[in-house]
């Protein structure tokens, strides 16, 4: 299969959006509005440009997977938002709170590796962002710390198969087994984690500015009801994935209904005075831009894979890097720039089983370099967007600072795999 007029013409197109993107503070544009514009307009090529008729079947299909991811997100960040309004992680940030950055950077890095393999990325980023605001108030300070949170949050969720996107992905199509997974990419998770946390440390100095108001707020009523029932709510979204198969968003759902049938009965009665801790009015404070960014990246990215646009660079990248395991390191790498669930998928289709049994090398790389590549750009990985979106990060702010921290970190961990991989593989 070779690129058609149709695949540049996507390509271009994305190409456009995302530099304009990357420069929103020189155009003056919101990145949700060229994203939305980035998004729609390439289905529309897709559409105008296809040789074969689209059904609206097969837009619904491609769809269907945006529509859950969205539908988790605006789930998961009212939970949180109900949480943060009756001053619920007050609980968390006063036994974390510390005058040091580094501390706290450390603090922040051990808690969001270990969430994210529990819940998702996803998930774990929007509780992350919220108790970074409770606990730092100048914002290029939340910029950094949060930026290696993002590095954590992913090279977390690498290592167990509910923890990232991807790695699901290959664990539901029997490329991958629990166990081995977590034997294997681990310690190399834990090392890309521990190499960025040590360069961040090395330019984070100096004693952090406390937000003086969240340490002398009361906890509104009800507070301790709503984080239990909202935290146990998030825990329990890959519970019921994993049990009965259950959609993330789904769970979500639940435990949105169940948080608003709880605040309508602790508050319902009091009226005006806490109208402000009811979900209505929470609904009010969600930030719809970067929801709204994220939908408009998610439709793009799916119009390319669509296309075949994705399938085609991937097979390309087979014949120019024959050794594949070269193939799973660029993986990681062009995870960055697009979607890592395409290129997975579409490496899935050019390796056979028979070749490449289940828990081999290929596989467990793959798994390793999509979950941490995506650390490298903010607009890389469903964490870094939302990051982005939820804090407002300069892209080309990251790429200077961050960057270079996530490359290093994500070459040291797969350095530290294939170092250990005969050790673990005798086990």
């Amino acid at each position: 299969m070779e690129l058609t007029l149709l695949h540049w013409g996507l390509l271009i197109f994305f190409g456009i959006g995302y530099l304009a993107i990357i420069f929103e503070e020189f155009l003056h544009i919101n990145k949700a509005a060229v994203s939305l514009v980035m998004g729609t307009v390439c289905w529309v090529l897709y559409f105008a440009g296809s040789d074969i008729p689209i059904s609206g079947g097969a837009l619904a299909e491609q769809i269907s997977d945006v529509a859950q991811i969205i539908f988790f997100l605006l789930g998961a960040m009212v939970i949180v938002e109900l949480i943060d309004s009756h001053n619920g992680f007050k609980f968390f940030t006063n036994m974390l709170y510390t005058s040091s950055r580094r501390h706290m950077l450390w603090f922040l890095i051990g808690i969001s590796f270990f969430m994210s393999a529990a819940l998702d990325n996803l998930t774990a980023m929007i509780v992350m962002v919220s108790l970074l605001r409770k606990l730092v108030r100048e914002p290029k300070d939340r910029w950094m710390i949060g930026s290696i949170v993002v590095i954590a949050v992913n090279a977390g969720g690498a290592w167990t198969p509910i923890g990232d996107v991807t790695t699901t992905l290959l664990w539901i199509n029997n490329k991958i087994t629990t166990i081995e997974t977590m034997k294997f990419l681990f310690i190399p998770s834990v090392v890309c984690t521990l190499v960025a946390g040590l360069l961040a440390s090395w330019l984070i100095k100096g004693e952090a500015e406390p937000v003086h108001s969240e340490f002398h707020m009361p906890m509104e009523p009800g507070a301790r009801r709503v984080l239990f029932t909202g935290v146990g709510s998030l825990i329990m979204i890959p519970i019921w994935k994993g049990t009965i198969g259950l959609p993330p968003f789904m769970g979500a759902l639940i435990g949105l209904g169940l948080l608003w049938l709880i605040t309508d009965m602790i508050h319902f009665r009091h009226g005006e005075k806490r109208w402000h801790l009811g979900v209505l009015h929470i609904l009010t404070k969600i930030d719809m831009s970067s929801i709204l960014f994220f939908l408009g990246i998610l439709l793009a990215i799916d119009a390319l894979a669509a296309s075949g646009v994705l399938k085609v660079f991937a097979e390309y990248l087979g014949v120019v890097f024959p050794n594949q395991y070269w193939v799973a390191a660029l993986i990681g790498l062009l995870s960055s720039v697009v979607d890592n669930v395409p290129l997975v998928a579409a490496s899935m289709g050019m390796y056979d089983m028979q070749t490449y049994p289940v828990d081999s090398q290929l596989w467990q790389m793959i798994a390793y370099a999509a979950g941490t590549g995506g650390s490298i750009l903010i607009i890389g990985s469903a964490a870094g967007v939302v990051f982005m979106g939820m804090e407002k990060v300069n892209f080309l702010w990251y790429m200077r600072k961050i960057s270079w921290i996530a490359l290093i970190g994500y070459f040291a961990g797969l350095a530290a795999y294939l170092l250990l991989y005969p050790l673990l593989y005798q086990i």
